[in-house]
C-alpha cells in the first residue's frame, strides 16, 4: 500500500522534529549539568580562596611578631645614637660601634653610654685631646689618652669586660666599689638613673 505525498512529507517532518527534539533535550541536560557543575566548583574555588586568605593572614601576623622581635633588637644602636644627639655627645656618630662592641664582649649596650654621661657629660668635660670620656687610666701619675673615639671605645670596651663583668661586677653599685670607692652612693644613683632612660625612654 502506498502512502500518498502528503503523508509522506507529514512522517517525514515529525520525525526531523523528533530528532531535534532530542538534541536540544540532551542539549538542555548537558548545560544544566555544566552549569551546576561550576557553581559547585566556584564554591569549592571561594572555599579554597578563603581559606588561602586567612592562611596568608596568619603567616603575615607571624611576621609581624618576627618583625617587631627584630625591631626590639635593632633598635639598641637607636636608643644609643638618639641619647647621644639629645645630649649632643661628640659620641653620636659612634653609636653603632658602642652596640657592636658591647655585642662582641656580651654585655649590656647601655653601660658605655651610661658611665660615660656618669663620668663625662657624654664625653663634654674630658682632659683634653684625651678622648677618654669614661674617666679610667686617669689619676696623679697621668691620664690615660686615646687618639680618637673609636681606640677609646673599643678599649674601655675590653677594659670593663676583664676587670668588671668577667669578675662578677654586674651592676652600678658593685662597679662602684672598684671604680670609684669613695663615692657616697652617688655615682651608682646616678648610672642607674641613665641606664632607665634608655631603657624606658625616658629621654
Amino acid at each position: 500500500m502506498k502512502r500518498s505525498p502528503k503523508r509522506l512529507k507529514r512522517a517525514v517532518l515529525c520525525t526531523i522534529l523528533m530528532v531535534f527534539g532530542v538534541f536540544i533535550g540532551f542539549g538542555e541536560v548537558f548545560y544544566l549539568s555544566s552549569f551546576g557543575k561550576a557553581e559547585i566548583l566556584g564554591v569549592s574555588d571561594e572555599s579554597q580562596e578563603s581559606s588561602l586568605t586567612i592562611g596568608e593572614a596568619k603567616v603575615d601576623k607571624n611576621q609581624i611578631k618576627i618583625k617587631g622581635e627584630i625591631a626590639s633588637d635593632d633598635a639598641r644602636p637607636l636608643i644609643i645614637k638618639r641619647y647621644l644627639e639629645k645630649y649632643k655627645s661628640p659620641l653620636a656618630p659612634y653609636a653603632d660601634l658602642i652596640y657592636q662592641v658591647s655585642q662582641d664582649y656580651n654585655f649590656d649596650y647601655y653601660w658605655i653610654v651610661a658611665i660615660a654621661q656618669q663620668e663625662s657629660n657624654l664625653c663634654k668635660k674630658v682632659p683634653e685631646d684625651s678622648h677618654n670620656c669614661w674617666g679610667y687610666g686617669i689619676h696623679k701619675k697621668g691620664t690615660l689618652k686615646f687618639e680618637n673615639y673609636e681606640l677609646a671605645i673599643k678599649s674601655y670596651a675590653e677594659y670593663l669586660k676583664r676587670e668588671y663583668f668577667d669578675k662578677g661586677l654586674n651592676t652600678p653599685e658593685l662597679i662602684m666599689q672598684k671604680y670609684c670607692p669613695s663615692s657616697n652612693g652617688s655615682w651608682a644613683n646616678g648610672v642607674h638613673q641613665f641606664i632607665d632612660e634608655m631603657e624606658n625612654g625616658g629621654f
